[in-house]
């Protein structure tokens, strides 16, 4: 049985955590900790229900997009975990929030350049050259095509979450990754 649990929206934020904490030398089912996908933050109230004061009772923690983050707030309230909750009391509790997405704080911990350089060793940058010449996307930033790349192509968030977190410099990891394994790894206050 996990001893804690890192609730996530998606695959692709389960891999990038799990990939980061091997990185680093964690070893999270040695550790009882499980990453688990919700599917979704309109899911996250049933998850909290099930493994918070009112279910299982482990270690919570969670990482959402900044879109998502009325939806989690909402959740830890309903759950009885705080009411009112500003993100700095979400924190407090284990949940952090991504600026944008997960993707967005992975290019910009390593640069558009870096990030080519992954598309490319995948064999993809040929279509993320497509998607550039698309004129919707001419013109804008590498920063938002990449992330509009990783986020189209069916599972290329989820593969893309894994090779990025691989290609980071462990001293620039994303503020809200770092801190979602960190809250998981210290003791219960």
């Amino acid at each position: 049985m996990s001893r804690a649990v890192v609730l996530v929206e998606g695959v692709s934020d389960q891999r990038a955590l799990e990939g980061l904490a091997e990185r680093r030398g964690r070893n999270l089912d040695a550790e009882g900790i499980s990453v688990v996908p919700i599917g979704g933050a309109q899911a996250i109230a049933r998850f909290l229900d099930r493994f918070g004061p009112q279910g299982l009772d482990v270690r919570l923690a969670g990482l959402c997009d900044a879109a998502e983050e009325v939806a989690f707030r909402r959740g830890l309230e309903r759950a009885g975990l705080g009411s009112r909750l500003s993100r700095a009391d979400m924190e407090r509790l284990g949940f952090y929030v991504c600026v944008k997405d997960l993707e967005d704080e992975l290019i910009r911990a390593l640069g558009a350049d870096t990030v080519e350089q992954v598309v490319e060793a995948q064999g993809d940058l040929g279509s993320f050259r497509t998607l550039q010449k698309q004129p919707a996307w001419q013109g804008r930033p590498t920063e938002e095509q990449l992330r509009r790349f990783m986020g189209s192509g069916g599972s290329r968030k989820i593969r893309y979450a894994r090779l990025l977190v691989e290609a980071l410099d462990l001293s620039q990891v994303p503020r809200p990754l770092d801190l979602v394994l960190a809250h998981v790894s210290t003791p219960a206050p």
